[in-house]
């Protein structure tokens, strides 16, 4: 029994968020099979898991992309990439942008209570009870440790987010100079997606233009 080939563009990876929302309109990669409760669930996990935005986002690209396969690395990049200039923490964009891929309006909707509501409980408990002991020497020990395993964490992700991108020059020229920038030069966030993003832009687009 011979199975039938496969067209080119049902494995080619969108190049950014648009083509891949068109790309899904188009049929030319399979809706990932998702209800309402899983993704409540998972993005519930996603903010239980992570101490702060840094983590969540590490657990948010873990259930996302590697447990769940809902997204590809390329489509991930692509929604942290959207979220930076969005208002707003980044992982709860990040959280709205998965549920309005999987289920529209109602996903964001769903996704964006999974993330907020019951932890958000939670962390408002926990914060009236870290300010009453917030002198003591033993909290500073444990949210000084707790730091240092989310920034480790969030350092492992970063690399592994830009692996998909290690044989495009011109990505690992962008992302280079904005950790220089923002590391090195310690610039704010803002200034340095304002100057690098548009240059990065157009350089994508040179390249692609060349290509065809």
């Amino acid at each position: 029994m011979t199975t039938p080939e496969r067209s080119p563009k049902a494995d080619a990876a969108p190049a950014g968020i648009g083509e891949t929302a068109a790309a899904f309109d188009a049929g030319q990669r399979p809706h990932p099979a998702v209800s309402l409760p899983e993704l409540f669930i998972a993005m519930l996990k996603v903010s239980l898991y992570g101490v702060g935005g840094g983590t969540s986002l590490v657990w948010a690209r873990r259930i996302a992309v590697e447990q769940r396969r809902w997204l590809t690395e390329e489509e991930f990049a692509d929604v942290v990439s959207l979220c930076q200039f969005m208002p707003g923490p980044n992982i709860v964009g990040i959280a709205t942008c998965i549920g309005t891929w999987l289920h529209g309006a109602v996903g964001a909707v769903v996704a964006a209570a999974g993330f907020l509501l019951v932890p958000g409980m939670i962390g408002f408990g926990v914060g009236l009870l870290w300010l009453q002991n917030a002198d003591h020497p033993v909290v500073g020990h444990v949210l000084g440790g707790i730091a240092s395993v989310g920034a480790g964490l969030l350092i492992a992700t970063g690399i592994r987010m830009l692996m998909p991108y290690r044989a495009r020059r011109a990505a690992l020229l962008f992302a280079a100079a904005a950790f220089g920038l923002i590391v090195i030069a310690k610039l704010p966030l803002a200034i340095v997606l304002l100057a690098v993003a548009p240059l990065s832009i157009a350089a994508a687009f040179l390249q692609r233009g060349g290509a065809r």
